[in-house]
């Protein structure tokens, strides 16, 4: 069964920064915490469960992210979230910065 070409050009102009992020968040989060959960040692155990509370997180996101799509469009959402993503890594690039002086 073949998915229709309007359907996949369709999902594909829907895509936006944060869905595909979030989407690897909740596979990495998932994965991480199905092997640790299978480790040996408790401490592997409780920190694979631990890491489970971090799931809501990238579910709020995606649920954000999606709400803002209907609203306003993928060309609209991309364009703001470049922005955020921008802001983010300006942040790292000056926290960087930071700590070299301190050294």
């Amino acid at each position: 069964m073949e998915i229709p070409r309007k359907d996949k050009k369709q999902f594909l102009n829907n895509l936006t920064i944060f869905y595909v992020l979030g989407l690897i968040a909740l596979l990495g989060i998932t994965i991480s915490s199905v092997i640790m959960i299978n480790q040996n040692g408790m401490n592997q155990r409780l920190q694979g469960w631990v890491n489970l509370l971090w799931l809501p997180l990238p579910i709020i996101i995606l649920i954000i992210d999606r709400i803002w799509l209907k609203k306003s469009g993928a060309k609209e959402t991309n364009k703001v979230q470049r922005y955020i993503v921008a802001v983010f890594i300006l942040l790292f690039i000056l926290n960087v910065i930071r700590l070299q002086m301190q050294v």
